[in-house]
């Protein structure tokens, strides 16, 4: 019998809400009810067109905590981060009584927050009866086999607390990972990453181009400066507003492409790419791994999830990590690196059945 579900999503990473197309589509496979989809939002980013397209339910777009970056929109400015969130707590308290509304109406089984505190506060606050399972790449921090990188002892215990927060009331947290980890509790399930359709549709081939994307389009700025000293390297970048920065850095070079976020385009063009720079989350880079394509990723500054990111990938052999958009070292990589890594293809493959096993059984 099929069971009514509400989805919950952290709307600021592009990731989460690939990952939760991908989980819309098997709980409708598999004979389940999307009653509404539920996204926390700054506000500062656009939503992109293909998450409207995929979604074929109510979309209820709230104000809900998050970052604020500097000027440039690069680096992530932690107190400033503080004070605008708490200076909008009026506007999270009402972001709160609408979910509660929602809920009422729809009266979900199950709830499927993909990292959003919102909703985490909301079981916190109103004790709702639906059951809350949690899933995200953040829940690995809570499991107690993660290797961390060495220091930042005060960002580690930020980052468990806030990923506690966002996962109050849940009967199952799932980590998504580059790799297994054997699970030793049950309240935190690894799993493997759960990827585009679209994606196992690809071949991988090389064409002579690099790809980059920028989750922070104040980077644009680091990747001029290298083309222009490498202006026959083809180079296509993904990343919001592309016209605003086209106006702001102006610069003519027939082999420096910017594009808007369009999810097919690109993972059309990351499947022929030599290799791809990203900032790094973690969907972007699992995709890469993929197809086969070498990383560079650069943590976004003061971004602690992203620093952990680049140093789990790099050890799971997905690439190399840098502190700046360097191309020049994924040119250098690209021409050696070895593609075709039989382990994780076949761990991402399970991901469906084991997903949607854990799911069951919560």
């Amino acid at each position: 019998m099929g069971k009514k579900y509400v989805l919950s999503i952290q709307g600021e990473g592009r990731g989460h809400m690939t990952q939760a197309i991908s989980m819309y589509e098997m709980l409708i496979e598999q004979g389940h009810e999307i009653s509404a989809v539920i996204l926390g939002s700054s506000g500062s980013r656009d939503i992109p067109q293909f998450f409207y397209e995929k979604i074929k339910c109510e979309i209820v777009q709230l104000p809900s905590p998050n970052f604020v970056t500097d000027k440039k929109n690069k680096s992530i400015n932690l107190s400033k981060s503080i004070i605008h969130n708490i200076k909008r707590i009026k506007i999270f308290k009402e972001s709160l009584r609408k979910i509660d509304e929602l809920m009422k109406k729809h009266e979900p089984d199950v709830v499927i927050n993909f990292f959003d505190l919102l909703i985490g506060l909301y079981y916190r606050y109103y004790k709702p009866k639906a059951k809350l399972i949690c899933i995200a790449h953040q829940y690995i921090y809570l499991h107690s086999d993660f290797d961390f990188p060495q220091g930042r002892w005060l960002d580690k215990a930020a980052i468990k607390f806030f990923t506690k927060l966002t996962s109050k009331g849940s009967s199952k947290n799932l980590a998504l990972s580059f790799y297994n980890i054997r699970t030793t509790h049950e309240d935190v399930v690894i799993v493997p990453p759960l990827l585009r359709r679209e994606i196992f549709e690809l071949e991988s081939e090389q064409e002579d181009y690099f790809l980059v994307y920028l989750v922070n389009n104040g980077y644009y700025e680091e990747l001029i400066e290298w083309h222009k000293n490498n202006p026959n390297v083809e180079v296509h970048c993904f990343t919001d507003q592309p016209e605003k920065l086209q106006t702001t850095y102006p610069y003519a070079n027939t082999k420096l492409f910017v594009h808007a976020l369009n999810d097919q385009l690109f993972l059309e063009m990351m499947s022929k790419s030599k290799g791809l720079a990203s900032t790094a989350g973690f969907e972007s880079v699992c995709e890469a791994m993929y197809l086969g394509k070498p990383v560079l990723m650069v943590p976004i500054e003061g971004h602690y999830e992203q620093f952990c990111n680049s140093r789990d990938a790099y050890k799971a052999g997905a690439g190399i990590f840098a502190d700046s958009f360097d191309l020049s070292q994924l040119v250098n990589i690209s021409a050696k690196f070895t593609t075709g890594n039989r382990f994780y293809k076949d761990w991402v493959l399970n991901a469906k059945n084991k997903i949607y096993r854990e799911i069951s059984n919560a």
